[in-house]
């Protein structure tokens, strides 16, 4: 019988705002040092895509967006940023649903998200608008690598953003970008304790350990970043995009 896991969530908080050019390996490892902390065997760093994106320069100037005369429409109607609808059509590559001021679109990525992820809070008040990575899979690949080097541990990376959800209320975290660890759990063809098989049970881990570390970063404590000790993970060469449901088996396309 296996026993339930205790969980561990160390949030970890920058020095500094992140900007264009910086390290974010260093970020990490100078964050650990502060608080005395370091990484263990078997530990998850779980980073908010807003640090990778301010990082990777993935920001954008208001000011230089010229809304359509749809996007202002709209966005009066709504009270919105005509210049933000704008981005977010550009960002997307096809319009889920547009409805009473909720703009859903699927980006290139894959992503079914609001606004194609343009974000302007904690940015610089309204000035600029944060734009996803661009291709979060290689930049959590990327940390994955400088940890490697820095410290000689192999740490999984998940890279997280927050999604609204079809049917429920409430903001919750997702994995967009992920190495170093399987992103599902497949129990298909295992038995409950009653000896039922299981025939359907595929655990999104990636996107419940990216829940869990939005208990600890949340939207305004100001922690980028935290290490989640104590998961049984699988490592291997898993991907955002394993959690992207394909068109032939998605009933609600």
């Amino acid at each position: 019988m296996k026993h339930a896991q205790e969980l561990r969530i160390i949030p970890l908080q920058f020095e500094k705002e992140i900007q264009p050019g910086d390290s974010l390996v260093r970020e990490v490892v100078s964050a650990l040092r502060r608080t005395k902390t370091a990484f263990r065997p078997c530990d998850i760093l779980v980073v908010k895509h807003k640090i990778v994106s301010k990082l990777e320069g993935q920001i954008v100037d208001l000011a230089k967006i010229e809304p359509s005369r749809s996007s202002q429409k709209w966005a009066q109607q709504y009270g919105l940023d005509a210049r933000v609808i704008e981005l977010a059509l550009t960002q997307g590559r096809r319009i889920v649903r547009r409805k009473c001021g909720v703009l859903i679109t699927e980006t290139r990525h894959g992503f079914v998200c609001a606004n194609s992820g343009v974000d302007v809070s904690n940015v610089d008040g309204g000035r600029h608008a944060l734009l996803l990575p661009d291709n979060p899979d290689r930049s959590a690949a990327r940390l994955h690598r400088d940890l490697k080097k820095h410290l000689n541990l192999l740490i999984p990376v998940i890279i997280t953003d927050t999604f609204g959800r079809p049917w429920r209320e409430g903001l919750t975290e997702v994995a967009i970008g992920i190495a170093g660890m399987k992103a599902l759990h497949d129990y298909r063809g295992c038995r409950d304790p009653h000896g039922y098989p299981l025939r359907a049970s595929v655990d999104a881990v990636a996107d419940q350990l990216a829940c869990a570390a939005g208990l600890v970063c949340g939207k305004l404590n100001r922690v980028p970043a935290c290490i989640i000790r104590g998961f049984a993970y699988e490592p291997g060469r898993g991907t955002a995009r394993d959690l992207i449901r394909p068109a032939r088996t998605d009933l609600f396309r």
